[in-house]
């Protein structure tokens, strides 16, 4: 399936806010988080300039699936540096062997469904990271309100992943037309809802 003119402008205003958030929404913050931020929207930016680039089947390479991992890792590591100090070692340790258990099992002959669940551990971990955290500190009145922003986008990047997830099983919750469809709308909203939570925290 192409990538239709809409597409490509959604897919582009992606690209852009991406590219704001990592030259202008990180600072003054420490050294892991603003590496972690920096890695995770600078591969947000670069996936959606493949996609506009090479079309939708770039999504069907095992490549860009070791790739698009360190978007929730990185997210999530972060968060948990800012907010979370008893978790930081731990979660610091738990993304890199994830990162790198998912790279092993990619790179090398493993059975289908020992890949598929340490990918759905490490991403589902990730996932719910970025979803809750930011959504009980607003709560909680540790953060601002508009910090909750930063969960919807987790949310959203979940619902991608699952999107994707079972597209890829043949077992796709909507049809694959339908899935691409939306696809670069659902990224773009996730990347606004991620810059405007950073922003107005």
């Amino acid at each position: 399936m192409k990538v239709s003119p809409l597409n490509r402008i959604l897919l582009l205003v992606t690209c852009l806010l991406a590219a704001y958030q990592v030259a202008v929404g990180i600072n003054g913050l420490e050294n892991i988080p603003t590496i972690a931020y920096t890695i995770a929207f600078g591969v947000l930016l670069v996936a959606s300039l493949l996609i506009i680039i090479l079309g939708f089947d770039v999504l069907n390479s095992r490549v860009l699936v070791m790739f698009s991992t360190i978007i929730p890792l990185g997210l999530s590591l972060g968060l948990i540096w800012e907010h979370v100090d008893a978790w930081r070692l731990p979660y610091l340790v738990f993304a890199l062997l994830g990162y790198l258990a998912i790279l092993i099992t990619r790179m090398i002959s493993f059975p289908v469904q020992l890949s598929t669940a340490i990918l759905a551990v490490v991403h589902g971990v990730a996932g719910v990271v970025v979803f809750l955290l930011p959504s009980v500190l607003s709560a909680q009145g540790v953060t601002r309100p508009e910090f909750a922003l930063v969960g919807v986008g987790g949310a959203l990047i979940g619902l991608a992943g699952l999107l994707l997830y079972f597209l890829k099983t043949g077992r796709p919750i909507l049809s694959r037309d339908i899935i691409l469809s939306i696809f670069p709308a659902i990224l773009l909203l996730m990347t606004g809802a991620f810059v405007v939570g950073f922003t107005l925290a």
